[in-house]
């Protein structure tokens, strides 16, 4: 897959709250995130995902606000100031190598990755720092725009996903989207 990356004014229409009526993030999201949880936000851009998170884990949870444009932690720090849920967010300036989560070992409750896995050069060590971050049995919902990602490009991150030790579990019905719905199993 070629390494794409979004520029940074899409960020405000992936932002917008248009964009809620066909991607609901509190829809997608409710039967995966409970109050309390630490929850990876893998490619948050703006926080179109990231607030609505943020207000499901309440003042005990945290979301770790992964992006690799420092512009698109800085939008979201202000979103999220303004909406009152800066204290719960843990934004982070990722690289193409280094996701920064080596601290986060065993500790992440979910993970969500939308729209973003088509845009790393590197799947296999993505997937591989995904995988150590969470704790066992927690889920990992991938999500890919099928205008961008081929059923053949998605089968292979698919594939690449359980290389690093994750199962499948399902496939979220979400608009326009590719979904998995993956689980780190046992104390891999």
């Amino acid at each position: 897959m070629a390494n794409r990356v979004c520029p940074f004014w899409v960020g405000y229409i992936l932002a917008s709250p248009i964009r809620a009526y066909f991607q609901n993030p509190r829809k997608i999201l409710k039967p995966y995130i409970e109050k309390g949880m630490t929850v990876l936000d893998i490619g948050c851009a703006m926080g179109f995902f990231t607030i609505p998170m943020a207000h499901m884990v309440k003042y005990d949870g945290r979301i770790i606000c992964l992006d690799i444009q420092d512009k698109m932690l800085t939008a979201l720090k202000k979103r999220a100031l303004k909406d009152d849920v800066f204290e719960q967010i843990d934004p982070r300036l990722t690289t193409n190598e280094d996701l920064g989560i080596s601290d986060l070992k065993n500790q992440v409750d979910f993970a969500l990755a939308f729209a973003v896995v088509h845009e790393v050069p590197e799947l296999n060590s993505f997937f591989s720092q995904v995988h150590q971050s969470l704790k066992s049995e927690a889920k990992f919902l991938v999500a890919e725009p099928k205008g961008h990602v081929s059923e053949n490009d998605f089968a292979q991150t698919i594939s690449v996903a359980e290389s690093a030790g994750f199962v499948k579990l399902g496939s979220p019905a979400i608009f326009r989207s590719r979904t998995i719905l993956l689980q780190k199993k046992g104390n891999n």
